[in-house]
């Protein structure tokens, strides 16, 4: 039987969740629904996603078990040998107002893309509409053109010297000579037709992007400039289904991106640490909560390092030394869309573009990634994994649950900070008695390279108390910096976008 929820859309665009909306309105379900939203924002928030990028789907048919179908990167490079193996990427430094980061890009920093691919042979197993219908929104945005809000001009402004690195970045990106600004048309013609042409004829234009005529200009480009990608690589990349992983805390457990990827198992160790102190009653926005978030963080990213790679669960002496020392302390804290639907279906979807390597494929709008040039992508160094094998990554869509109920379907953007973000909002939530929308809201923080990175809204005595256990940067504005999480939750009828990166919801109700 259905279950008996309300239909709901959390995203990081307005127009990506009108787009949802517009599909669940025309009888499709909550698959159908976050495809369309996807391939939407493939165009109306170009800093953040593309075709040309990979992804993760947390889907919970109604009545069914939660499948995670991963359509993230590979690394390219299959058939090359020798000299043919070296990139060429270079680095470009993105500027937060509260930090630097550097990332790195150009044809070598691109692996195999895996979102098209994603996008539409997922649609096909799991939806119920002509792929034509799902298409239509962002068909209509990249011809007719969307104004670039507040939130996208200034995304966009922060990798200028990525999105003018083709000269088809500098055709859409570029007005009268200057970079494209808030409150002015962005159009993408090429992906227009691209999108006109797949919604006519899928498997043709899939053929042709993965194996056929498209794939050999891209390949074709590659052996020129420098890229790895292969014609094998592109024909032989494949979606993978995955067991998700489930970690229980408490009375709560997240569904969330299994190994090899590391952000779902980083968010499980630090709910498992976090969530034993935080049973007893800890005031938001305290010290003792903030002290702990970041000193779970820092212990977490030290378990990383020593481990590197290999996800391996701490064993039980790890824990007991690590809650003592926290126990200690407190003597003296890429894009996303959340959709469900009235029949019971749940759907959590993140994907990436990384920064984007500038590339352009050709005639079809849409940038390859640059995921082979993201350090925390590969801790292991640059190229150190051979040809062929998914990489890892941050992004974790979830499923959160209480004595067996579906409490929230949420995820995040953010490169690094997704792992934090999802988990202070899941904290938030369990812990600390909040609603969907202050789960979201209310400030974070992040610790990265032994600096805590915190958002303005804490108690001035909280900051400075933080002072004394670590080296704070105190930022003056919540920042796209601190992740994006969108979610929504079915039974209560509610749903959140987060204001750090323009992010909207709408709730539609029940059959």
């Amino acid at each position: 039987m259905p279950e008996n929820m309300f239909s709901a859309i959390a995203s990081g665009h307005p127009l990506v969740t009108e787009a949802a909306a517009s599909i669940l309105s025309s009888g499709g379900n909550a698959f159908d629904a976050i495809i369309g939203a996807g391939f939407a924002s493939s165009v109306v928030e170009p800093s953040l996603t593309s075709l040309g990028g990979g992804g993760f789907l947390l889907a919970r048919p109604a009545g069914t078990r939660a499948i995670l179908y991963d359509f993230f990167v590979d690394t390219p490079g299959k058939g090359l040998e020798g000299k043919e193996m070296e990139p060429h990427f270079f680095p470009v430094t993105v500027e937060f107002p509260g930090c630097k980061q550097i990332f790195n890009i150009g044809p070598g920093a691109a692996a195999v893309p895996g979102n098209l691919k994603g996008l539409v042979e997922l649609q096909a197993r799991l939806g119920r509409l002509p792929l034509s219908r799902v298409l239509e929104p962002a068909i209509r945005y990249a011809s007719e053109g969307v104004k670039l809000n507040h939130h996208q001009a200034y995304f966009l402004s922060l990798l200028e010297p990525i999105m003018l690195f083709d000269q088809y970045g500098k055709n859409i990106f570029l007005k009268d000579g200057r970079f494209i600004k808030e409150g002015e048309t962005f159009k993408n013609p090429e992906l227009a037709n691209f999108l006109t042409g797949l919604a006519n004829d899928p498997e043709r234009v899939l053929h042709s992007f993965y194996k056929g005529e498209i794939a050999a200009k891209t390949v074709s480009d590659m052996k020129k400039r420098g890229g790895l990608l292969t014609l094998q690589d592109l024909s032989e990349y494949d979606i993978i289904e995955r067991q998700p992983l489930s970690a229980r805390f408490s009375q709560f457990e997240l569904l969330t991106n299994p190994p090899p990827s590391f952000g779902g198992f980083y968010i499980a160790l630090a709910l498992e640490l976090i969530s034993e102190i935080f049973k007893k009653n800890v005031k938001f926005g305290s010290l003792e909560h903030l002290s702990t978030l970041a000193a779970a963080m820092d212990e977490i990213d030290g378990y990383r390092k020593e481990t590197s790679s290999s996800l391996k669960w701490p064993d039980k002496m790890w824990f007991d030394r690590t809650l003592e020392r926290l126990h200690r302390l407190f003597s003296r804290g890429t894009t996303h869309i959340s959709v469900c639907d009235s029949q019971g279906n749940l759907a959590s979807m993140t994907t990436s573009n990384g920064e984007g390597s500038g590339y352009f494929v050709p005639g079809t709008g849409i940038m390859l990634n640059n995921m082979m040039g993201e350090d925390d992508l590969h801790p292991e160094g640059f190229h150190s994994s051979p040809p062929g094998i998914r990489v890892a990554s941050m992004m974790s869509p979830s499923i959160l649950m209480e004595d067996g109920h579906v409490r929230l379907v949420l995820g995040s953007g953010g490169s690094k900070r997704i792992r934090s973000a999802i988990t202070q909002v899941v904290i938030n939530t369990c812990f600390l008695g909040m609603g969907l929308k202050d789960a979201i809201c209310s400030p974070r923080i992040h610790l990265e390279d032994g600096v805590l990175q915190v958002e303005p809204g804490f108690p001035q005595e909280v900051t400075e108390g933080l002072t004394k256990l670590f080296k704070v940067n105190l930022w003056k504005d919540i920042d796209v910096y601190f992740g994006g999480v969108h979610g929504v939750d079915p039974y209560g009828g509610d749903a959140q976008g987060d204001p750090r990166r323009g992010g909207a919801a709408t709730v539609l109700g029940k059959d």
